[in-house]
């Protein structure tokens, strides 16, 4: 009765700090501009493929089907928290066992996971130790983000070594005939272990360490890079749909152009008091929650820098620090524009304080980034949205393309010839007749 006690109050605590989490995040969330979402079962292929299948991490074989196994590994052993959460709760064990045969092949399998997992985490933790990995590396990659991720894996070696440890000594503790379930690795353990008075005692403590670690763990992911243990699967159901070579039009040019274009339109279109939106991407307010929720969901894998030609070549432009800076500008900015409101101004902005006009114009636009990013995170649209804000806003693109811009505002075309001499290069070709 104890037990239940204090795992409910516990459960409860882990349940209150997470919801405030969500909450602080759904607040900003709030902050940003719609993004629609369309065609529901296509998106349910492609989250099949690309997040439950893995496709797009097996580019780099050995390394992605680590990481596949370990992503397939934490599917099925997240069984088995549930199966923990009720014991806790009913004060009951192996409250899952009614399932039979299917009980004894998920926790057979959740048993070679863990030890599979437990095995690529430490590898895993010895290749960011040990070796040079150049995409893990960068200015963005600070002494802290490189913490943050020795902590999270940490912590999953914990983990497993603690869900081994309870399934060790539930084995050694229990008559081999009243045993419910599988547990190839652990009974191989069990055995190298023998039977000892002290273990039903063991199996308690690496149950409450087991659960304690996931409470842990669900209140720290949040805040950290492996928040894509969470948000992955759902940002890839939530992936743009269109072509990557495609850029989304900005409605309200698509509309004056429609209506310079049929003036009649012009009439028909519904009047408005409103004042018109900024161009483009200043700041996070202008952003769409779907951008944000990319730039939680980032994995700062280093794929979509290791790939992008303006990096390759020594240009300041990283799209992985593009995601990075847009959490980190909303942390900021956050808070203080739900607490005073969205006229509230830092003088700050994403643009120049956190990420440069440098940066924004090194962009090809190749979508190379976006091609290669495990969980489809779209950069490019979000870094043409900022270079729309310099260019629409600010008037502030590179010195050749505004030359360009005036040639088209006067000629009608990119160069600097009137549309009467366009022609005049021609005469060469008949006067040589």
């Amino acid at each position: 009765m104890i037990k239940q006690i204090v795992f409910t109050a516990l459960l409860l605590l882990t349940m209150g700090v997470f919801s405030y989490t969500l909450l602080r995040l759904i607040s900003f969330f709030k902050l940003t501009k719609p993004f629609p979402i369309k065609d529901i079962p296509r998106r349910f292929m492609l989250m099949f493929e690309v997040a439950f299948v893995q496709t797009k991490i097996f580019r780099r074989p050995l390394i992605g089907l680590m990481h596949a196994l370990v992503f397939w590994g934490f599917c099925v052993i997240l069984i088995g928290s549930v199966e923990i959460i009720i014991d806790g709760l009913c004060g009951i064990e192996k409250s899952l066992a009614f399932l039979g045969k299917f009980y004894n092949v998920i926790f057979a399998s959740g048993d070679i996971f863990a030890f599979l997992i437990l095995i690529f985490i430490i590898l895993f933790i010895s290749r960011r130790a040990f070796l040079n990995i150049k995409r893990f590396t960068g200015v963005e990659m600070t002494h802290k983000n490189h913490l943050d991720a020795y902590i999270a894996l940490s912590i999953i070696l914990l983990l497993m070594v603690s869900l081994l440890g309870m399934n060790t000594f539930y084995v050694t503790s229990t008559n081999p005939a009243e045993i419910k379930g599988l547990y190839p690795v652990s009974s191989f353990f069990a055995g190298l272990l023998g039977r000892g008075e002290e273990d039903a005692m063991l199996y308690q403590m690496f149950w409450w360490m087991h659960i304690l670690l996931i409470f842990v763990f669900a209140n720290i992911l949040p805040y950290s890079k492996h928040f894509h243990v969470f948000l992955s699967v759902p940002n890839v159901f939530l992936s743009r749909l269109e072509p990557l070579g495609k850029l989304p039009n900005m409605e309200s040019i698509t509309t004056e152009v429609k209506m310079m274009m049929n003036p009649e339109t012009a009439f028909a279109a519904p009047p408005s008091d409103a004042p018109p939106s900024r161009f483009g991407v200043k700041d996070v307010e202008d952003v769409t929650w779907k951008n944000y929720f990319d730039s939680l969901s980032c994995t700062q894998c280093g794929r979509c820098t290791s790939v992008c030609p303006a990096n390759l070549t020594g240009k300041k432009l990283s799209p992985r620090k593009v995601m990075m800076d847009l959490r980190a500008r909303m942390n900021e900015i956050g808070p203080l524009l739900v607490k005073n409101g969205k006229d509230y101004t830092d003088n700050k902005s994403l643009i120049r304080d956190y990420i440069s006009a440098e940066e924004i114009w090194a962009c090809t636009t190749c979508n190379a980034c976006a091609q290669e990013c495990p969980i489809n995170i779209n950069h490019p649209t979000l870094i043409v949205d900022m270079r729309r804000f310099l260019v629409m806003e600010e008037a502030a693109a590179p010195t050749g393309l505004n030359a360009m811009f005036t040639n088209i505002e006067n000629n009608g075309a990119p160069w600097q010839f009137s549309g009467q001499d366009r022609m005049l290069w021609a005469n060469e070709l008949y006067s040589k007749e």
